[in-house]
């Protein structure tokens, strides 16, 4: 590997990296030596790109960094076109289209040797079993989870009971045949998860729910973990 590409790597590296991450650990994912790290985090701090850490201890990039626009590797635009595809398949109708779009997009942008790689990739997404129709407004479901705020849902389970739920939405999850919201239920106080095709009525409130979304969503993952590890 150049070491103009060593560098670049390590930007991509600790831009993905939730945490400070040790040069060793860098030195086993691009196959070189820890004493090169060394050198090319110095290089690079030396041409200001604000990379934080110490020997030992981790490195991390400092939020706020920007690099110009680079083109995708034939492995980054199959990953895209994948995804993309997955989803304009399985997600809701707004996110399909977005998904459609963003292919053209990538299509478009790609320069002519790595065109195939988009027209003709060697990974499919597989298409839904079976249409689901979602009875809420997705679109208002995203934006209630991204400002935090609370949602009244009348929710029919498997044997047509309806409850009605004051839940802080965490986030959706796209399975093959359905989509799950994921929130804290008032009424239960515990995280539920509600098919998004089983919600009867939903009523988007605008109040904030009292605690940060960030925190809750941690909160969430939390919980999996304990009840994968039961």
């Amino acid at each position: 590997m150049r070491r103009a590409d060593r560098l670049f790597q390590i930007i991509q590296i600790l831009r993905r990296a939730p945490r400070p991450i040790t040069a060793d650990a860098i030195a086993a994912e691009l196959e070189t030596s820890k004493r090169s790290i060394y050198r090319d985090i110095a290089t690079l701090i030396g041409q200001r790109v604000p990379i934080r850490g110490e020997a030992g201890v981790g490195y991390m990039l400092e939020g706020g960094f920007d690099m110009p626009p680079l083109m995708l590797t034939p492995d980054e635009i199959e990953v895209a076109m994948l995804g993309a595809q997955w989803v304009s398949r399985h997600g809701d109708p707004v996110l399909a289209r977005a998904a459609a779009d963003l292919m053209a997009k990538i299509e478009a942008a790609v320069p002519e040797d790595l065109r195939p790689v988009v027209q003709r990739p060697a990974s499919v997404a597989p298409p839904r079993p079976r249409a689901v129709e979602d009875s809420i407004d997705m679109v208002a479901l995203r934006a209630a989870i991204h400002a935090g705020h609370r949602l009244y849902l009348t929710y029919r389970d498997e044997q047509g009971r309806e409850t009605v739920r004051s839940v802080w939405p965490v986030l959706i999850a796209y399975f093959d045949n359905a989509r799950t919201l994921a929130a804290w239920c008032e009424m239960r106080a515990d995280f539920r998860h509600f098919r998004t095709d089983r919600v009867v009525r939903a009523e988007f409130t605008g109040e904030r729910y009292p605690e940060r979304p960030a925190a809750l969503r941690a909160r969430w993952r939390k919980s999996l973990d304990r009840a994968e590890n039961c």
